[in-house]
């Protein structure tokens, strides 16, 4: 039996899930009773990456904010879903405690593709980036994920080859993620042109651009548009129904009196990027060296343009749960 066939058929276990893989050996997979009972319901559920809790924000704000993204998704109708690696454990929705003990936490595993099984095997706690929370996701039978902005090519990505697991998941697994766009840090238009290539869907919302996460627009148009969550319910069964491989990339602009304007972030994010690059920043460290260094830059702006965007998209994939469900 494959490992998502097998998975699905053990959800009939109390809470927690067991699937073999080729090579025989077992991954714990624990649903929480949350999760548990709103599958058994058949209640509109959301995925929530836990990256955001060990390596977005100093403590407690990233505690704080991680409880917020998922009272939003509650008070927009759907249930929410946080995903994370604990003791080598695949948790799919974590209690109080545990997103206090993770925010807390030190040498936290940042989990894409290539390591969520390293961290498994060896029982270490992991934090799941976009990549790794798909695949969560996927194997719990969440169909919605939101995040604030997702992975993509990285400035100078023709030397480095830095491109992030983030893209090529989405051609492979079937979870649809609302994001404000890919972090502006990236260099964009070879994020969508990858996208392009991979054959995923990159649809906005309520506008013809794409968002460029602090900004509402990346100046570049965005393949598809939609002006409703209700026409992106039927994009994506229509997809479904022709049996199309992959998730969507939904594009939700922040909201505009939360936005730093497209000219003034460039400003922040060049100085950032020749800062990173002096000081020999790479790999998985890039990406949250510069965050931190743009919340500096700016005073705190880009942190606050953070909260504001992941909340406004965590109530859109709550409203997307709603309409597949």
């Amino acid at each position: 039996m494959d490992p998502i066939t097998a998975a699905s058929t053990a959800l009939t276990l109390p809470f927690k899930i067991y699937f073999r893989t080729t090579n025989l050996m077992t991954l714990p997979i624990t649903l929480s009773p949350e999760i548990r009972s709103a599958k058994d319901q058949q209640q509109p559920i959301v995925a929530l990456e836990s990256t955001i809790i060990t390596h977005g924000m100093p403590y407690p704000a990233n505690r704080d904010t991680a409880l917020m993204v998922e009272a939003t998704v509650r008070e927009h109708g759907a249930i929410p879903a946080t995903i994370a690696v604990i003791e080598g454990e695949l948790k799919v929705g974590l209690d109080g405690a545990t997103i206090d003990s993770l925010a807390q936490a030190d040498e936290v595993m940042k989990l894409s593709r290539a390591d969520i099984g390293f961290a498994v095997s060896s029982k270490r706690n992991g934090s799941t980036t976009v990549a790794a929370t798909m695949i969560g996701a996927h194997l719990a039978g969440i169909e919605v994920f939101a995040t604030g902005g997702i992975g993509g090519v990285h400035q100078g990505a023709a030397n480095t080859f830095d491109i992030s697991a983030d893209l090529y998941e989405f051609s492979k697994t079937p979870v649809h993620v609302v994001c404000a766009g890919a972090k502006a840090i990236l260099d964009i238009p070879k994020t969508l042109e990858v996208l392009e290539t991979l054959g995923v869907p990159v649809v906005t919302l309520g506008q013809e651009n794409f968002p460029a996460f602090w900004s509402r627009d990346s100046g570049l148009a965005s393949p598809l548009q939609l002006p409703h969550v209700n026409d992106m319910a039927a994009f994506i069964r229509a997809r479904e129904a022709l049996q199309l491989p992959g998730g969507v990339l939904i594009g939700n602009p922040v909201p505009e009196h939360a936005q730093i304007p497209k000219s003034e972030m460039d400003q922040v994010i060049v100085k950032a990027l020749a800062e990173s690059e002096a000081a020999g920043i790479t790999g998985k460290d890039v990406t949250p060296w510069l965050l931190g260094r743009i919340v500096e830059l700016t005073e705190g702006r880009s942190l606050e343009t953070n909260k504001h965007l992941i909340f406004n998209n965590a109530a859109i994939a709550a409203q997307l749960a709603l309409a597949l469900a």
